[in-house]
C-alpha cells in the first residue's frame, strides 16, 4: 500500500511517519518543505492513503497563512485528481478554522477545497480539526503550550503565565496518529467528504498545567510517583522526559549507609507508598519491628536470606528461605514483628514496598525482637 504524508517532517507528520513505517504493508513517502514542487506529481500519483499534513501556523508574513495552507491543499488535491483508483485522502485542519483570524480563515478556504474536491472527484476526504496537539517532538516556544512549559520546566527557565484560568483542550499526539492509522484499513467511500474527531481530548487550566508540569521536576527531589491514574498525567509526563537535557536524565539517589549495610528510598506515592531498596551485609539482620496497619513486601533479589516472623502475642517463630536465584515476594502482615538475615557469604540486595509512605508525625513501626 502506497502512502503518502505531507509535512512529514514537522511535529505530527514525525509521528504518525515513526507509526507508519512499523506497518508491514505499507511504504511511506514523505513530502516536506524541502521536496521541490515538481516532484509531488510523482510522489502522490496512485496513493492508497495520502495524509495531508502539510501547512504553516507561524509565517513570517500573515499572507503566507493563504499560500502555506489554502494554496498547499489546493496543489495537493490537484495532483491527486488524476489518479487512476480512488484515493483516501485525510487532511489535518485546526479548530481555530471557526475563528476570524488569518490562520483560520485559511484552513477553513483549505477545507471548502476539499469538500467540492470530493464531490467532484471519486476519492474520499476525511478531515480533522483538531485541538491542541501535544507529545514528543513538538517545537518549544512556537505553537504548543506544552511543549514551552516541558522545555522551560526542564531548564529552570520562568513560566509566563498570563491568565491561570484560561481553559486548554489538548489531545496526545498518539491518540491522534491512532486515529489517523484507523483509516488504513477501511475502504474507500467515492466521492464523499466527511468530519472526523478525536475521541480523547482533555480540559485544564493554564494554571493547572503549569503545576502539574513543575511538579514532574520536583518529584526528583521528593521521589513521588509522577502519575496517579489520571490518564492526561500520563500523557504529561511521557511528554516532559522528552524535553530533558541529554546529560540530564539520571537523578541520585540519597544513599543511607551504616554498619549494616546501605538503604535507599526510590518511589513514593500518597495512594500508592512506597519502595525503597537495600543492602545488607553477610550476617546482619534487619527489622526486629512490627505495625499495626502497614504492610510490606520483601523481594530478594540478590542473595541469600531468611524471613523472620513472630505474632505479637505468640512465641512461635516462622521462617521464610528466600535468594535472588528463585525469586518470590513475601508479604508482611500487620501485628507480625518480622526480620531479614543474610545468610549467605556475599551482600543481599533487597527491594522493599510499603502500603504507605513513611510519615514521622505517624510512624506505625515498633521495635520488637523476632
Amino acid at each position: 500500500m502506497k502512502v503518502v504524508v505531507t509535512g512529514a517532517n514537522g511535529f505530527i507528520g514525525r509521528n504518525l511517519v515513526a507509526h507508519l513505517k512499523q506497518q508491514k504493508e505499507v511504504e511511506v513517502y514523505e513530502i516536506t518543505r524541502e521536496t521541490p514542487v515538481n516532484d509531488y506529481a510523482g510522489i502522490l500519483k496512485n496513493a492508497a492513503v495520502i495524509y495531508h499534513l502539510g501547512g504553516v501556523n507561524r509565517p513570517v508574513h500573515p499572507d503566507d497563512f493563504h499560500t502555506g495552507n489554502t494554496l498547499l491543499t489546493a496543489d495537493i488535491l490537484g495532483h491527486i485528481k488524476s489518479n487512476t483508483f480512488p484515493s483516501k485522502i485525510i487532511i489535518s485542519s485546526s479548530a481555530q478554522a471557526e475563528q476570524d483570524n488569518p490562520y483560520g480563515k485559511s484552513k477553513l478556504a483549505a477545507e471548502e477545497l476539499a469538500k467540492s474536491f470530493a464531490k467532484d472527484n471519486i476519492h474520499e476526504v476525511v478531515l480533522y480539526r483538531l485541538p491542541g496537539i501535544f507529545g514528543k517532538w513538538c517545537k518549544p516556544n512556537y505553537n504548543s503550550v506544552v511543549a514551552t512549559f516541558c522545555y522551560n520546566v526542564a531548564r529552570n527557565i520562568p513560566l509566563e503565565i498570563r491568565d491561570p484560568a484560561y481553559q486548554l483542550t489538548l489531545s496526545y499526539v498518539d491518540d491522534v496518529v491512532s486515529a489517523f492509522l484507523s483509516h488504513l484499513d477501511k475502504p474507500v467511500r467515492q466521492s464523499s467528504f466527511s468530519f472526523e474527531d478525536i475521541s480523547t481530548k482533555f480540559t485544564i487550566t493554564l494554571g493547572a498545567l503549569a503545576e502539574t508540569i513543575t511538579s514532574f521536576k520536583e518529584g526528583r527531589e521528593s521521589l513521588r510517583l509522577p502519575i496517579n491514574g489520571d490518564t492526561l498525567r500520563k500523557y504529561l509526563y511521557s511528554t516532559y522526559l522528552t524535553y530533558l537535557p541529554e546529560n540530564e536524565f539520571s537523578y541520585p539517589m540519597k544513599l543511607n549507609v551504616d554498619n549494616r549495610g546501605s538503604l535507599f528510598e526510590w518511589i513514593k506515592h500518597n495512594a500508592m507508598g512506597q519502595i525503597f531498596i537495600s543492602s545488607t551485609h553477610p550476617g546482619i539482620t534487619r527489622g526486629n519491628h512490627f505495625h499495626h496497619t502497614k504492610t510490606e513486601k520483601f523481594l530478594v533479589i540478590k542473595g541469600e536470606a531468611i524471613i523472620r516472623f513472630r505474632k505479637i502475642d505468640d512465641e512461635e517463630v516462622i521462617e521464610y528461605p528466600v535468594n535472588g536465584e528463585q525469586p518470590q515476594v513475601v508479604d508482611i502482615p500487620p501485628g507480625y514483628t518480622h526480620n531479614i538475615t543474610n545468610t549467605g557469604s556475599s551482600e543481599l540486595i533487597t527491594l522493599f514496598w510499603a502500603n504507605e509512605m513513611f510519615d514521622q508525625n505517624r510512624p506505625d513501626t515498633y521495635f520488637l525482637q523476632v
